[in-house]
């Protein structure tokens, strides 16, 4: 296969952990070539759409703390995203609307013989967020809103929230709302812009200090373990970003059901890989625009994710 990455500048990803380089490792050691791109890099000519691709290369024995880690085959090359096998969307949220311009790209291209993973309709149709109102039997109590009066009543009824806006990541914007908070009104003004935008609320789960579950999906088929992020002490937020500690972990009998539900509806839906977040028995979120945690799972246990995507999208292009 020859694999275009559409995905963050390459020198700025930190690839002793980026699960988007650990994709590449797993292509390199089965024989695919692969090349970059930029969100600047898609564009549309004469209803075509096209990339400015760079081919490259992972040097040998390199070190993957540094930065040179990978050299270009060649200078960027202008061509149809339906000239290569696969396309993988790995651009780092924000979904601001450049993303969701790329997603329509995206689906013109699928039309022109592309393939893309994650799909641009899979991607737009299942905001990370959101996506969990299509489980509430699997979710703690929810709320989105904007309305101050409602979200007040929200955390009046369960005393212990959690509030968050639609669109962040990595834990930022979070917090938690104890009873008798006398933030409550600012935080609730400062994160729904005075009224003005949709946050979401959830109970908050107390399981949250033995992990925040990352269970990745790859083809509708949970990977056996999961990397739990503890929160550090005094810290509400899990996130490795937000300076969790990462634990792989086996899957529950809990972890498998929620994983099996959530991957049988929406691996057809054009979602290869799904990164499913779980604190206690609770679904929080579904990431699917660029999962990760590839890296931690594998060198904890043995468990070669990356070649398990890889061999994922093999089937999918072939199929």
């Amino acid at each position: 296969m020859n694999v275009l990455f559409v995905i963050d500048p390459l020198p700025g990803l930190k690839a002793w952990k980026d699960s988007s380089v650990a994709m590449m490792r797993g292509l390199a050691a089965r024989g695919h070539t692969f090349s970059f791109a930029t969100m600047p890099d898609l564009y549309v000519l004469e209803g075509r759409v096209r990339v400015a691709a760079t081919a490259m290369q992972l040097v040998d024995d390199p070190d993957w703390s540094g930065h040179a880690w990978w050299q270009q085959s060649a200078q960027a090359d202008d061509c149809l995203l339906a000239d290569f096998d696969a396309v993988l969307m790995r651009k780092d949220p924000p979904f601001d609307m450049e993303y969701f311009h790329a997603t329509h790209l995206f689906d013109h291209a699928r039309a022109q013989g592309a393939r893309v993973f994650n799909s641009g309709e899979a991607m737009r149709n299942h905001p990370e967020k959101l996506s969990i109102i299509e489980f509430p039997q699997y979710t703690t109590p929810t709320l989105v809103s904007r309305d101050m009066a409602r979200l007040r009543a929200f955390h009046a009824q369960h005393g212990d929230v959690i509030v968050k806006p639609l669109d962040g990541m990595g834990g930022s914007g979070v917090f938690r709302l104890l009873p008798d908070d006398p933030n409550l009104g600012a935080i609730l003004e400062a994160l729904t812009q005075l009224g003005s935008q949709s946050i979401m609320a959830q109970r908050y789960i107390p399981a949250i200090v033995q992990g925040d579950k990352r269970i990745l999906i790859i083809d509708g088929v949970p990977v056996p373990y999961a990397l739990a992020r503890m929160p550090m002490a005094g810290e509400t937020r899990a996130n490795l970003a937000a300076g969790g500690r990462g634990v792989a972990q086996p899957l529950s009998t809990r972890d498998l059901e929620l994983a099996h539900a959530v991957g049988e509806r929406l691996a057809p839906r054009g979602l290869l890989l799904i990164g499913l977040d779980v604190i206690g028995d609770c679904i929080t979120e579904i990431n699917v625009t660029s999962p990760t945690c590839f890296v931690e799972i594998t060198e904890q246990t043995g468990v070669d994710v990356a070649g398990r995507f890889v061999e994922a999208l093999e089937r999918a292009v072939s199929a």
